[in-house]
Parts: structure tokens; sequence; C-alpha cells
């Protein structure tokens, strides 16, 4: 399943064009198409880098643990801004970036680590642990046999009073 694509090819590449070779100002232009100039500069970006291929759709994307580390490193040996990494290496949000870095902070090299994608599985087999258990003591014996007595005897009190109950009943309904 792909995911939902806001502004088209089409669309962003008359915004870009509009801008560089209409000689209008990004605001204008922006504001003409009821979008964020920010969008608009970073479509520019992509598009001087790129070429038209910069300004395509691009499907979700899994990046390797080296290009994270190479990213991560190129920012901060040569002092990139987000939006310049995001130009250079062909990372379409800066937002990415950030999600790397934060892992790498909280995690180090293990957090560049591709996780794994999907539902996690459902079912989990708890009968198998149950059988692992160490052999119980004598008192842990006796303690169960008592709780299962117990349960026994109330179950048993709770039927004789329904019973009772209902021989009250019958009695009276009966003339």
């Amino acid at each position: 399943m792909e995911r939902k694509v806001k502004y088209n090819y089409d669309f962003k590449l008359r915004c870009v064009n509009e801008v560089l070779k209409g000689n209008r100002s990004l605001n204008s232009v922006a504001k003409d198409n009821k979008l964020q100039t920010s969008n608009l500069r970073k479509w520019i970006s992509f598009y001087q880098k790129l070429g038209k291929e910069g300004l395509l759709p691009r499907k979700n994307q899994s990046y390797s643990f080296d290009f994270k580390q190479l990213v991560l490193q190129t920012i901060k040996e040569k002092s990139l801004s987000l939006k310049e990494a995001c130009v250079a290496f062909n990372i379409p949000s800066d937002s990415i970036i950030i999600r790397w870095q934060k892992d790498f902070k909280a995690n180090g090299s293990s957090g560049l680590e591709p996780k794994p994608k999907g539902r996690t599985k459902s079912m989990t087999f708890k009968r198998a642990k149950n059988n692992i258990k160490k052999p119980l003591t004598r008192e842990e014996e006796l303690l169960l046999e008592i709780e299962s007595l117990r349960c026994e005897n109330a179950l048993l009190k709770k039927f004789n009073a329904l019973v009772q109950a209902e021989e009250i009943k019958n009695i009276k309904h009966k003339p």
C-alpha cells in the first residue's frame, strides 16, 4: 500500500517553473497555490540538485545502517543543516534525520539498526512456559489442595442454596 501524495508531480513542476523561469517570488507562488513557502523552497532545492526526478513522489524507503551513519557523520563534519542534508542525500523529509539523531543519542550505533517491520506475533504459547516450572514443595502442594477444596465447598453451598430456593418456589406455587 502506497502512501497518499498530497501534491502530484505536475503541480510541483509547475510551481517550481513559475519561480525559476517565470520570475515570480516564492511567496507569491506559494500564496496563489495555497501551500507553504518551506515546501516550495524544498521542491526547488531538490529540482536544482536532482532535476525533474527530485520532484517525483518517493515510496516509503528503508535506509541501511551504513547510510544512516554516513548522513549523521557528514552533518557533523560539514556542519550541514537538516535541509541541506536532505537535498544532498535525497531524503524526502528532515524529520527522518531528526529521528535518526534521537535514536543515535539514546542507543548509540545500535539505534540506527533497521527495525523489524509489520505486526508482532499475536499468539504466545503460555502453556509451554508452565510446563517448565520446578516441582512444588510439600507445603505448596497442600496449600493448592486447600484452595481447591475451598472452591469445591463454596460451589456445593451455592448449588444447595439454589436447590432450596427452587424447592421453596415449587412449594409456594402448589395449592
